[in-house]
């Protein structure tokens, strides 16, 4: 192989990178202070980046900074036009965001938007600021951002683990790789706590806890790597884009990456090893490469077995798998290593004689000869003693068959007879071109021995009967001679060409049928929101596409227990039992075929994710011999890995939603404590000082001072009563044990026993109820219903003012019955209508909330929901107080009242 053939004589700019800088052309810059821990000096490194972009004469603005007290950078922002800040209002409170919308009215040439991982307000345009930010960018803004090491999405576990306090606030890794530039925020573990200690990062006190737990100089040398390390990555990659939107050929001597090449030589786990190892050393990432030559499609299935079974190994390791189609392998070898900036290439030595190596060249001479500045490292290897084959046997080969053979000697014929119409009128050397159609005949249809013997036959053929002298082997004209021989020639090339392109097309097809079919498998996957559903969609896939008997086993209670199987089947005998719980166990094959508990009725394959075993398949057919061929392990080992990660996803995903419950439980929890703290502690406060002043001052209390605190410990024991009875009825809603007892009632009767009820808390408001008398009878539980026309009367009891109407009215519509209850209180602020029915949640009244448990609404809404009705909250049209609608549906054939 020539120089000039391993030369990329044709070197032109990548049309992804190309693609990538005219993106980043139309939108705005971004550049990224990163920081290994609040308090290295992020925000006042952007403020002096914003002020050297000021002095240049570009238009600088303020979107939204953060000082914390600290002087020095109050002072940097003194020289900026900063933007109002937007008022959000939330639980009551006016909170301080970023105003997007006047940033875009201003647009100026350059925004600094401080802390970026930061989570916005509800009710903002978008729930996180690194959102707004890409906005900023999509319009052409460019912006200066901060954030710390901790925020980044793919490194929030790590820090975890180191600092063991999880991060909530992360932001996408994509938006730190869209980054145009990213500087780093250094100082040393020691000046960073003296100034903690200084009080110039946090307050005293919080400066103590955090040197005491985040802040120790361990955890901060851990967090400065991970932050150089994640900088020194982003740097990298923006330096491969660079090159190959130049054409620049590599590799740049800038960072490491290596490059091991594998074929279908027994070495390659080795070779795979010391890349690995290398790596490491290196603290380079790597890859495992396998080029696809022409000769590949003449493999052995063990030779394919033991590519994709290192290939494997590459991806357990760490490292990138990579398939490529060349012709030559050295040259495909160099041009993927310059084109992504490899600078190391692993190769095993070569074991083909010197004659060979004459004829057929050698791919690690080329290499060494032709690598330019990337290293090439020649190592021996060691073989294994068999391919990784996981207890499943190899293929039996092909049997012999005469029928192709036969088929070749009938497209032989063919072309006799037509030789024989055509040699009255035409040269016996165009006769040849019949034979030779005959020859790719049978190479197209019949493969390449065939063909072979198709050619050996046709030249015969052609001999004997058409060249002179006729019916004899013998050649008297030197002219046929030649014409003989390059007959056979043609005849052989071209069999082994037709044949040889066959197969490749064999190949494509075969290949496209199965990424279909992973494709669909992909996408069914994703799809699945259950367990269940992954299960059975993966039994179901295997089956189908490997034509056996396929069961999944997950763990359960120490052992594993079948969880899906097709054809249905979850009887196990113990010895299969037995070989699934130790390939569960030890991550390696049992059963059948194995060399672990052979006697088993199925062979039992771990499912893994990196090296994780999540499950087990076992695999059964009623042919004898083994249950895959090669081919067949390989398709299984794509298909199990997709299972792997579905598996594992829906547990990661069932691990959010418990997370997600103790968050919410931890919430409720510390919603219930405030809650008792105050609204137990007021009656039982009020009952004792009553009780007490009885009991002590029993004589000189007056007749009238007795009943009035006899009044009062009633009063507040009633009230007492009622906050028990709401937690009580509101863990029945969350447990979901309401079954309510329904049965027809008349409206007007619950109204008014909810209304004698309540008579001491509306003593001082005015009732005007207007319910018709022939409203049909409801289906509803009368002691649930009456409690929810209570809380609602104590809620409207509570926020309208003294001496003003309350007004209950319902009335048919359609096949339900509507109620209302209208006040004449301030009503319900907008914020908080969707609100209003949360557990805990209390709309505060001018400057304080009134005393209650922030229940009884939401009881309301879970007791109506039970009996099939809906209510909803809003205001009068007139704006004169709130009003809570209940909606009821009317059973059929139900009694209406005749009379008042």
């Amino acid at each position: 192989m020539s120089p000039q053939d391993l030369a990329d004589d044709t070197k032109r700019p990548s049309p992804e990178a190309l693609l990538q800088k005219a993106a980043q052309e139309t939108r705005g810059r971004l550049k990224i202070f990163l920081g290994a821990a609040p308090g290295v000096g992020k925000t006042y490194e952007m403020l002096i980046s914003g002020h050297a972009r000021k002095t240049d004469g570009e238009d600088v603005v303020i979107g939204i900074v953060e000082t914390h007290g600290r002087k020095e950078t109050e002072a940097l922002v003194r020289g900026f036009e900063v933007i109002p800040r937007a008022q959000v209002a939330y639980k009551g409170q006016s909170l301080e965001e970023m105003d997007l919308d006047a940033v875009l009215e201003r647009r100026p040439e350059l925004v600094l938007v401080d802390e970026l991982a930061h989570t916005n307000a509800p009710g903002s345009r978008h729930p996180k600021r690194y959102l707004d930010v890409l906005e900023l960018l999509d319009r052409g803004i460019d912006v200066y951002t901060t954030m710390n090491i901790q925020h980044v999405e793919s490194l929030n576990d790590v820090v975890a683990q180191i600092t063991r306090i999880r991060v909530r606030e992360t932001v996408p890794d994509s938006v730190i790789d869209r980054a145009d530039d990213v500087e780093i925020v250094d100082i040393t573990p020691d000046d960073l706590i003296k100034r903690l200690n200084e009080g110039k990062v946090y307050l005293p006190k919080t400066a103590k806890r955090a040197t005491e737990n985040y802040f120790s100089p361990g955890n901060l040398t851990a967090l400065r790597e991970l932050a150089l390390r994640r900088t020194a990555q982003r740097v990298d990659e923006q330096l491969l884009h660079h090159m190959q939107a130049h054409a620049i050929e590599g590799p740049w001597a800038a960072g490491d990456r290596v490059l091991v090449c594998i074929d279908d030589d027994p070495r390659g786990p080795s070779l795979v090893r010391y890349a690995k190892r290398q790596a490491d050393r290196l603290r380079a990432p790597w890859a495992a490469i396998y080029i696809e030559a022409p000769r590949s499609t003449n493999l052995s299935e063990k030779a394919k077995d033991t590519i994709a079974a290192t290939l494997r190994l590459a991806e357990q390791l760490g490292g990138d798998a990579i398939t490529l189609p060349g012709h030559y392998v050295a040259r495909e070898l160099l041009r993927y290593a310059g084109d992504n900036n490899y600078s190391h290439i692993v190769v095993g030595r070569s074991r083909k004689s010197r004659w060979r190596e004459f004829i057929e060249g050698s791919v690690s001479h080329d290499l060494i000869r032709h690598s330019g500045d990337i290293s090439v490292h020649v190592i021996s290897g060691k073989e294994r003693a068999a391919v990784a084959s996981r207890g499943v046997a190899q293929a039996r080969p092909r049997r012999f068959s005469v029928r192709p053979y036969l088929w070749s000697v009938g497209y032989v014929g063919v072309a006799f007879a037509f030789g024989t119409l055509l040699a009255r009128t035409l040269d016996v050397r165009n006769i040849a071109l019949a034979f030779l159609m005959a020859v790719l005949a049978s190479a197209a249809t019949a493969g390449l021995w065939p063909a072979l013997f198709a050619s050996v036959v046709a030249a015969l053929a052609f001999n004997f009967f058409f060249l002179d002298p006729l019916y004899t082997f013998t050649i008297r004209d030197p002219e046929s001679v030649v014409a003989f021989f390059f007959f056979l020639g043609a005849a052989i090339i071209t069999s082994d060409l037709t044949a040889r392109v066959h197969r490749q097309a064999e190949a494509a097809r075969q290949r496209a049928r199965t990424t279909e079919d992973l494709y669909k498998f992909a996408k069914k996957l994703a799809g699945a929101s259950t367990l269940d559903d992954v299960l059975w969609a993966s039994a179901h896939q295997m089956a189908s596409m490997l034509k056996l008997r396929v069961v999944i086993l997950l763990p359960e209670d120490g052992t594993v227990a079948v969880r899906a199987g097709y054809p249905p089947d979850d009887t196990l005998v113990d010895a299969d039992i037995a070989a699934a719980h130790w390939a569960w166990e030890h991550n390696r094959p049992a059963g059948r075929g194995a060399d672990t508990l052979p006697g088993a009725k199925r062979l039992y394959l771990p499912m893994v994710t990196g090296k994780t075993p999540v499950g087990v398949i076992g695999l059964d057919s009623d042919k004898d011999g083994p249950l895959l061929t090669p081919e067949q392990q390989r398709l299984l080992d794509a298909l199990a890995d997709q299972a792997a990660v579905a598996i594992e996803r829906i547990r990661l995903v069932a691990d959010v939603e418990r997370a997600k419950l103790a968050a919410e439980a931890d919430q409720l929890r510390s919603a219930l404590l405030a809650s008792i703290s105050h609204d137990l502690k007021t009656p039982l406060s009020a009952i004792l000082g009553a009780a007490g002043t009885l009991r002590d001052y029993a004589s000189a209390v007056s007749e009238a001072d007795r009943g009035d605190l006899l009044a009062t410990i009633v009063d507040e024991a009633e009230r007492l009563n009622r906050f028990i009875a709401n937690l009580l009825d509101m863990s029945r809603i969350e447990t979901g044990a309401m079954e309510p007892n329904a049965s027809l009632q008349y409206l007007d009767d619950m109204v008014g026993s909810a209304l004698r009820r309540a008579q001491k808390i509306m003593s001082r408001h005015r009732t005007v109820t207007d319910i018709p008398a022939d409203l049909p009878m409801l289906s509803v539980d009368p002691v649930l219903f009456e409690q929810v026309l209570f809380n609602l009367f104590d809620n409207a009891a509570k926020y309208a003012p003294v001496d003003t109407t309350i007004r209950i009215r319902a009335w048919e519509d359609g096949r339900w019955v509507s109620i209302q209850i209208l006040d004449e209180g301030p009503g319900i602020p907008p914020t908080d209508l969707e609100r209003v029915f949360d557990s805990f949640h209390r709309v505060r009244k001018r400057d304080h909330v009134l005393a209650g448990t922030g229940l009884g609404l939401s009881i309301c809404k879970g007791f109506i929901q039970a009996m099939g009705g809906t209510i909803t909250a809003g205001n009068r049209t007139d704006g004169s107080g709130a009003v809570f609608t209940i909606r009821m549906p009317i059973p059929g054939d139900t009694p209406k009242l005749e009379e008042p």
